[in-house]
């Protein structure tokens, strides 16, 4: 299939799976809307991912641009005989502060503007992808600020004036929903909640992503995942820790997830040492008929 050729949901999620992405049917469907309605996504469409991570603390410096200084006096430097050479014509102090005024576009030109994400997609020469990360952990002021920026796909610099987009580029916001966004940014928004996959989906994931493991290695592995997310865990595995246990179990050269196997890689699943706790215990109760939903105690090493 072309790149950019997604005129329906289904080569959506055709294009999608060549791009190593397994899409629900509902994900391919909002991206499929999203891109009709000109708003949010692409991935398979053929553009430039430009990518702004967000943190607490990012302000607009970090995501729209800086101005170079060190370049600046580096040029500075090496232009001092020419400059020296416009202000020895000049006849008086003012005359001499207007020719070096006159010079400064020299110097608040796009040669030394550092482009961050947010003014790269504006100023990209070919349609882009912006994806705007976990923006929930940006402060509400820097999400104020990228909803101003997002509505006109416009920059104001005092230096420059202001730059338009050269293409609109498409933009996908990811949320861990640790905080709630305003109803202005979402209001502009496309809404899609991805949950875990379910099992089918999530073994078609491993095997895209991990060929080489044994398939019967990487249905059990599936298995226990999709039985981990259903105990009271701090934080569930996500797809990603799927993938890496599927890799470890890989290295291991295992044939199947026996006690032992499990046992000393139940960490790459699991960050919290609570959890690790809760899951060996409630794993062992279930392997003897218990009831698992119980609190975690001293864990008890396998039973064979």
């Amino acid at each position: 299939m072309e790149p950019g050729n997604l005129d329906s949901p289904g080569r959506v999620k055709d294009g999608l799976r060549q791009q190593g992405y397994i899409a629900s049917d509902e994900v391919a469907t909002v991206l499929y809307l999203a891109q009709q309605l000109g708003k949010a996504w692409a991935g398979a469409a053929g553009r430039n991912l430009i990518r702004l991570q967000c943190y607490e603390g990012l302000d607009e410096t970090k995501a729209l641009y800086e101005w170079e200084y060190a370049k600046q006096m580096l040029y500075t430097q090496l232009l001092r005989d020419k400059l020296q050479q416009v202000l020895a014509q000049a006849n008086s102090l003012g005359e001499a502060a207007d020719r070096l005024a006159a010079e400064e576009d020299v110097f608040f030109s796009m040669r030394f503007l550092l482009q961050r994400p947010l003014l790269q997609a504006i100023l990209s020469e070919h349609p882009s992808l912006l994806l705007i990360d976990e923006i929930d952990r940006a402060d509400a002021e820097f999400e104020a600020f990228l909803l101003e920026v997002l509505s006109d796909f416009q920059i104001s610099i005092p230096e420059l004036g202001t730059l338009r987009a050269v293409h609109q580029p498409l933009v996908v916001l990811s949320s861990n929903n640790t905080r709630e966004l305003s109803e202005a940014l979402k209001r502009r928004c496309l809404y899609l909640f991805i949950d875990y996959p379910d099992p089918q989906m999530e073994l078609e994931i491993v095997q895209l992503r991990v060929p080489e493991l044994p398939a019967a290695v990487g249905r059990q592995a599936v298995e226990l995942v999709q039985r981990l997310r259903r105990m009271d865990l701090r934080k569930n595995p996500g797809i990603s820790e799927t993938l890496d246990w599927a890799r470890a179990l890989l290295l291991l050269n295992a044939e199947a997830i026996d006690p032992d196997t499990l046992e000393n890689t139940l960490s790459v699943l699991l960050k919290h040492e609570r959890d690790v706790q809760r899951a060996r215990l409630s794993l062992a109760r279930e392997a003897r008929g218990a009831v698992p939903d119980i609190e975690p105690g001293e864990p008890p090493r396998w039973e064979h």
